[in-house]
């Protein structure tokens, strides 16, 4: 019966559908704002991208405890122990 999932009248019907509830007034401001999120997705990734490839050690290194001086007394809980 579905042989092929989405077929070309499928689209035009889904296509018919949005313009009928969103208006033809609405549907230019709603494509250009997809078209700005689609924007900023790309550059976020994009940036991700880079970012990983600059510095790819560090996710797999542990970060490095704070050096405790030999002066400072151990943290105890107050009761002398």
């Amino acid at each position: 019966m579905l042989r092929n999932g989405l077929e070309p009248w499928h689209l035009l019907i889904v296509a018919i559908v949005v313009i009928v509830l969103f208006g033809s007034k609405k549907l230019p401001d709603t494509a250009r704002s997809l078209g700005r999120s689609m924007r900023i997705l790309k550059s976020e990734a994009k940036a991700l991208k880079e970012e990983g490839a600059e510095e790819p050690d560090s996710r797999h290194t542990a970060p490095a405890a704070p050096p405790v001086s030999p002066s400072e007394p151990a943290a105890t809980d107050g009761r002398g122990r």
